[in-house]
């Protein structure tokens, strides 16, 4: 196969910042993809209708023109969101779900949730709207090995909360081990999970062989090759609880290769090649256009696109930098080369 045509993808988990930074990340994300849900951890969090709304706005103004791109606005859970805005949302259309970040967990979650019951009311309410709720699924206690907090948190923290609540939807995101897709696996009803492009091709040790590798830190962190695999082949099985979210997180160069090295790897630029790639290497790439077009879709109850991209057999080089406000961004895998590329780039 030469060309791949697809249904217009949806990113279904995707970080573009604010500001200045927007028409450079939302021009790369909406070069292929129809749609994307927009997390909501800025500075200060978009934590009420009305955040979401005027940020939804500054996405629009900074769409290139002519792209037939929609942002999908997402809310930020605190320990106090009111149980009544899970109603404004729900009533405006506009908000599709809700992201819960343990307190601590990632970028910009620092006012995210402490414990589960100082939510639940919400989580009652969005279980009765059926309005989904995201989770970041990795516990922050110091004790657990940084490797271990996904599993944990799966066991602690969401088996209990898919007891108390199972007609909450759930999206576990880009999810990293081999125990997080034999939890989906055994749920029924509106679960389901997102997975990454880095977190199928790569695994730890692109990120500390050979020295410490900064743009391949992510948070949860690139596991073993054992859990790449199950991920790997989640991915390609044509199980619509499994679909595309790129997480991709900008992040200047200056803020990733310093001391703290932020969490966060630039994919957008290159998504929907990498995922391309990643099924043609399985030999299932007639599964791609269910992962990427389809399933997320599906579950968010949303109407598939009508439109179409082509991707060729043509092999590219990534470039070793991007202008971004600040300096330069650094895409995942710079100077490495794909083999599909966009048919219209």
């Amino acid at each position: 196969m030469q060309t791949l045509s697809l249904t217009t993808p949806d990113d279904f988990h995707l970080h573009v910042r604010d500001h200045e930074a927007l028409p450079y990340t939302v021009a790369a994300t909406a070069r292929c993809f129809a749609r994307a849900l927009i997390m909501p951890n800025l500075m200060p969090p978009v934590t009420r209708l009305e955040h979401a709304l005027a940020y939804r706005e500054r996405i629009l103004s900074a769409c290139p023109s002519g792209a037939a791109f929609t942002p999908l606005m997402s809310l930020y859970l605190t320990d106090h969101t009111p149980v009544e805005e899970i109603d404004r949302a729900v009533d405006s259309g506009q908000i599709h779900a809700l992201k819960l970040y343990p307190s601590g967990a990632t970028t910009h979650s620092d006012a995210g949730v402490t414990h589960l019951d100082r939510v639940m009311p919400v989580l009652e309410r969005m279980a009765i709207r059926q309005l989904p709720l995201l989770i970041h699924g990795e516990v922050t206690d110091p004790d657990v090995d940084i490797f271990d907090r996904e599993a944990v948190f799966i066991d602690k923290v969401l088996a209990p909360l898919r007891q108390r609540l199972p007609e909450l939807p759930i999206v576990l995101e880009h999810i990293t081990t081999r125990q997080a897709v034999e939890f989906i696996r055994e749920q029924t009803g509106r679960v389901a999970a997102t997975l990454t492009a880095h977190h199928l091709q790569f695994d730890r040790n692109a990120m500390l062989v050979g020295g410490v590798r900064p743009h391949y830190y992510c948070l949860p962190v690139l596991k073993r090759k054992e859990h790449r695999l199950a991920l790997l082949q989640a991915a390609t099985s044509g199980d619509p609880r499994f679909f595309l979210g790129t997480d991709s997180a900008p992040h200047a160069q200056s803020a990733k290769e310093s001391a703290c090295g932020c969490a966060g790897s630039y994919t957008a630029p290159t998504a929907l090649e990498r995922y391309a790639q990643i099924f043609d290497e399985q030999g299932a790439l007639a599964r791609l256009e269910g992962f990427a077009s389809h399933f997320g879709a599906d579950f968010y109850r949303l109407p598939r696109s009508t439109t179409q991209v082509t991707l060729v057999r043509s092999p590219w080089t990534v470039p070793a930098s991007l202008p971004y406000p600040g300096g330069a961004i650094i895409p995942l895998g710079a100077g490495s080369t794909l083999t599909w590329k966009l048919a219209h780039d």
